[in-house]
């Protein structure tokens, strides 16, 4: 048998499956438990990238996470709408940080107004992640996993970003 002169993109893990996605509660929100280890990293990483000396690659990933997230519910799922803007200047911001470290390997920062747009959008998507069912964020999860796994096969849009 002959192979083809492609090569198949690498397998990588699920955080959730479309079965833990049905099983999931259609009208309370994601446990307690979870919200809080969530918006714990989330916030703690947003403080690395503004205070620490060397932010990681991971708070980098961590917040950008949860920006890629909210971009998922507003633009993908059209579950809430982004009147002010701001997710796009978050999402620039994080790009500019990211390719900053990149390609100048400086430490990972955020500007003034880059700062106050992350600040501005996790504030929202933890507020989403209160109210919104459980299933609706399991399905915003492996929607943003999987462009994320796209990003890292080179299927990028224009303000992706993959910092390593």
């Amino acid at each position: 048998m002959k192979k083809s002169g492609k090569r198949k993109p690498p397998q990588r893990p699920k955080t959730y499956t479309v079965f833990d996605e049905l099983l999931a509660s259609p009208t309370e929100p994601m446990p307690a438990e979870y919200r809080t280890h969530q918006l714990t990293r989330m916030y703690e990483g947003l403080h690395s990238l503004e205070k620490a000396d060397e932010p990681s690659t991971e708070d980098w990933r961590v917040v950008s996470d949860a920006v890629n997230m909210l971009e998922t519910l507003v633009v993908e799922m059209k579950v809430c709408e982004d009147d002010s803007g701001l997710l796009m200047d978050a999402v620039r911001a994080l790009a500019v940080a990211g390719q900053r470290h990149k390609r100048e390997g400086k430490p990972i920062r955020l500007d003034g107004p880059g700062i106050q747009a992350v600040r501005a959008v996790l504030a929202s998507y933890a507020e989403l992640l209160e109210v919104l069912p459980a299933r609706t964020m399991y399905r915003c999860h492996r929607l943003t996993e999987k462009r994320i796994h796209a990003i890292l096969d080179g299927r990028t849009r224009p303000h992706d970003v993959e910092i390593v």
